[in-house]
């Protein structure tokens, strides 16, 4: 009895011991006794922390009293919140905070005046903070598959952005603060729900990369083969039933592409009128010459 009697209070004492610990299991697993900064890697560019599918449901404290860090990679969680302790880590070049259950981003994210790459994709997010754009070096940026249905004014200050990707989110029309950003090399708003694209878009002067496949768009305007930078344009899985004549203009576009990795014009699954279906078939070259003589007649 006695022995029996001890064992259960054993148990119990166990069971109150795992339900009151003092860090989260997750925690005290990537510490074990040792210090924080052990966890750093210091590379031949970067102070990195990588905390990537560590089943994360709060960020760790200890995190923030890492200020040297430059590299951070939280993604793959289950993160709810970002603290505005991010605020503090005003090194960090490269933050990846993809593939958690983020709503909001805080607006301390503004005080990293040395942000250059930011991945937010795969998330929660309905809508991104102002002060984003305070972040004047940033160069990329992914909020793809999101919940994200405008962006705000003040992104026209992102002069520094080059690759910038909201594809999956709800846009209805592409957000005229875009059409500031003339250093956009990639713009990918595939996925979404626009009907039209903006005469604006010939101010997107060095793109090379513009994929808008998977949404509603019926026409291409005359101003897009003015964007002479084009190597990729993806317009698959759309509404278009016919093509700019000058269209022939955008001559760094090498092929009719079908792999969505190729460069190229990728015109598939569109309800195009005839002839331009058969036209296509005998490739970019013909499809141009078809276009240029059809604007000579006209």
């Amino acid at each position: 009895m006695g022995t029996e009697h001890s064992k259960n209070e054993g148990r119990r004492s166990m069971v109150f011991l795992r339900k009151s610990p003092k860090l989260p299991a997750w925690e005290d697993a990537l510490l074990s006794g040792k210090e924080p900064k052990s966890l750093l890697k210091r590379g031949l560019r970067y102070v990195s922390l990588s905390l990537i599918m560590k089943g994360m449901t709060s960020t760790p404290d200890f995190l923030w009293g890492l200020p040297e860090v430059q590299k951070l990679n939280l993604s793959r969680n289950q993160l709810v919140v970002i603290p505005p302790s991010l605020g503090k880590l005003d090194r960090l070049v490269v933050l990846n905070l993809g593939g958690n259950c983020l709503k909001c981003l805080p607006k301390e994210i503004g005080l990293l005046r040395n942000l250059k790459v930011l991945f937010v994709n795969m998330n929660c997010l309905t809508e991104v903070p102002a002060e984003l754009s305070l972040c004047r070096k940033l160069e990329v940026l992914s909020l793809s598959h999101n919940c994200i249905s405008q962006l705000p004014l003040s992104f026209t200050d992102l002069t520094s952005l080059r690759k910038l990707n909201l594809s999956n989110n709800r846009f209805v029309q592409i957000p005229l603060c875009i059409f500031a950003l003339r250093n956009l090399d990639f713009l990918h708003l595939g996925s979404n729900r626009l009907e039209s694209i903006a005469e604006s878009v010939q101010y997107l002067v060095n793109l090379q990369i513009f994929i808008i496949e998977n949404n509603n768009v019926r026409t291409l305007p005359r101003s897009l083969c003015f964007v002479t930078t084009l190597e990729l344009l993806n317009v698959d899985y759309n509404a278009i039933q016919t093509l700019p004549d000058d269209l022939y203009l955008l001559r760094r576009l090498p092929r009719i592409a079908w792999n969505p990795m190729d460069k190229g014009l990728h015109i598939a699954h569109n309800p195009l009128s005839r002839p331009l279906p058969e036209v296509i078939e005998g490739g970019l070259a013909i499809l141009f010459n078809y276009l240029r003589e059809k604007k000579d007649h006209n």
